[in-house]
């Protein structure tokens, strides 16, 4: 008996190589990879001091996995030892966004709307900003092998957003730079701003040139009445199996003579979020990654009471969590980091926002919303 069993396992494991070995050469083949940099960037990259060997460094040392289990077994776990509640019962609660309401604005208005996961419209200063959009359902080049989006639709589709002053990417991951919205989108946007390296993929989508600027941390562009600025995260990048960290990563700042708003992007806990609360803060709105975090990658992103440690630490008025609410991607309840925010915000007496998908929240017209729409 025991024979057949080892027959039939060596057969299952050999077919599961050729499925992965079929989808990484297809994944290869798409577009969705993106581009890469030119050895004229690489080597002005060399020069920022934080490009090593064609990788891109933390401010800090940082190892991807910090657990004691292996990468194979993370993935193990991830796909075949789910928790009852890593998915929702059913879609999340989402209000519609009325796109003519957004053209309507003042140059004072501060409105903030988070459509899941971490993509989120920012109205300041008069002017539409696009956090990491990834707008999409489905998401990368192997639909069938990323997280599903809990949701069939969201709040608003790419083809309805007005016209979008900048588009700020924080990292070239999937899940916040995705293809078919960048695609969609292109040409009613003004401004692609992204971290060094993240260029060389909007080009090959066909982005035009003019479009595009790369920032290193500490960088910033001027827009009408309005500063951005790129600042430290700590995280890593990468879109395929040979390009992890050729491409820098990043968090934002947003401000106006009257008002600041600060997104976190992608990333462990450290020191950065310190200096950037002292330079740049404080902050009327904070929209901090919260959620898909584990043991095994403690140094790439926060457990839900970092994520408020590092608010209050960029000196956030109020905090609103992003990084969840659209895909599991990491082995706890989808509704835990949210819960633990919350908790943790109470305690240190951080106001907390906790919009359902697609609300706008409007800094200084009122309570925002805080109902537990997620239990």
């Amino acid at each position: 008996m025991r024979k057949p069993l080892r027959v039939l396992g060596r057969l299952v494991i050999s077919l599961l190589a050729v499925l992965l070995v079929a989808g990484v050469a297809f994944a290869n083949l798409s577009p969705e990879l993106g581009g890469k940099p030119t050895k004229a960037q690489r080597a002005a990259y060399a020069k920022t001091g934080r490009y090593l060997d064609g990788e891109f460094q933390n401010l800090v040392p940082t190892t991807l996995m910090t657990g004691e289990g292996s990468m194979f077994g993370t993935l193990w776990r991830f796909l075949f030892d789910k928790l009852p509640d890593a998915d929702p019962p059913g879609p999340l609660p989402t209000q519609p966004l009325d796109s003519l309401s957004i053209t309507r604005k003042t140059p004072e208005l501060v409105r903030v709307t988070w459509f899941g996961h971490s993509a989120s419209l920012v109205e300041i200063a008069g002017q539409n900003i696009l956090l990491d959009p990834m707008l999409s359902v489905k998401m990368g080049p192997l639909s069938w092998v990323t997280p599903k989006r809990y949701n069939p639709s969201l709040a608003i589709t790419p083809e309805q957003l007005p016209h979008i002053a900048a588009v700020l990417i924080s990292h070239d991951h999937y899940d916040h730079l995705d293809y078919k919205t960048i695609r969609t989108i292109k040409d009613k946007v003004a401004h692609f701003y992204v971290p060094l390296g993240v260029g060389a993929h909007l080009l090959a989508w066909g982005v035009a040139p003019e479009k595009v600027q790369e920032l290193d941390w500490n960088d910033s562009v001027q827009l009408p009445g309005l500063t951005v600025v790129s600042t430290p995260a700590r995280h890593f990048s990468g879109r395929g199996l040979t390009n992890r960290n050729s491409t820098s990563w990043s968090s934002w700042v947003l401000k106006t003579p009257t008002k600041r708003v600060f997104y976190s992007g992608d990333g462990g806990y450290a020191p950065h979020f310190a200096a950037i609360g002292q330079q740049h803060g404080p902050f009327d709105l904070a929209l901090m990654e919260c959620g898909q975090y584990d043991a095994q990658w403690a140094q790439i992103h926060m457990l839900p009471e970092q994520s408020v440690q590092a608010a209050l630490d960029v000196r956030a008025r109020v905090m609103l969590p992003v990084h969840w609410g659209a895909f599991t991607e990491a082995h706890h309840a989808w509704n835990e980091s949210v819960k633990r925010a919350t908790a943790a915000a109470a305690l240190k007496f951080l106001p907390i926002t906790t919009p359902e998908l697609g609300q706008p929240i409007t800094l200084g017209a009122g309570p925002l919303p805080q109902a537990r729409w997620w239990e």
